[in-house]
């Protein structure tokens, strides 16, 4: 039996938490009239994560997960970083808290500002964002324009750039649903 660096009960803890906190919150599937429930999103990251996993034994599988399940709660929910001290840890609080954009800088300035952050965090914290943009890549929302499309895969490239020697594996999934991305 192969040993796994992450516990069930890690992933468990987060995954209540994240559902219990975006609740109610759906995003636009491909096709008009799809609606998925929030909670779709982070169990995607999660699975990207824990796949690129079992190329990383070195890694803290738990930090890693719980901030993949947990990394839109601070941005999207009334959800506290002192309450993710408290249930999950100070190393959890931080990484969800760089993966997290600073509203309060222009929109053009937040990606940078994140990712200079995430690069101030352990390499787990860096799976969990190629881990995201790789999800937010499966599909290009229907109602965007063409120059947003292309401006988020622009911002893509950058997080390979500056993330991707965290996994080369992760990596190269991300690099794949980059080029397949187009509107």
């Amino acid at each position: 039996m192969q040993k796994t660096n992450w516990s069930q009960d890690a992933y468990i803890q987060a995954w209540d938490f994240a559902c219990l906190a975006h609740r109610g919150q759906t995003y636009k599937g491909p096709q008009p009239g799809i609606v998925y429930e929030y909670s779709n999103h982070p169990a995607a990251v999660a699975i990207e994560v824990i796949h690129a996993l079992q190329h990383h034994p070195e890694y803290d599988g738990d930090l890693a997960i719980q901030c993949a399940l947990l990394h839109d709660t601070l941005e999207d929910t009334p959800v506290t970083f002192a309450e993710l001290v408290e249930t999950f840890g100070q190393a959890v609080a931080e990484g969800v808290s760089a993966l997290s954009k600073d509203s309060t800088l222009p929109k053009g300035e937040q990606m940078a500002d994140s990712l200079m952050r995430i690069c101030q965090q352990p390499r787990e914290v860096w799976l969990v964002k190629l881990a995201d943009r790789t999800s937010n890549l499966q599909y290009v929302p229907p109602h965007w324009s063409g120059a947003k499309t292309q401006a988020y895969r622009t911002q893509a490239w950058m997080i390979l750039e500056m993330l991707g020697t965290a996994s080369p594996a992760l990596a190269q999934r991300l690099a794949e649903h980059i080029w397949r991305y187009a509107p």
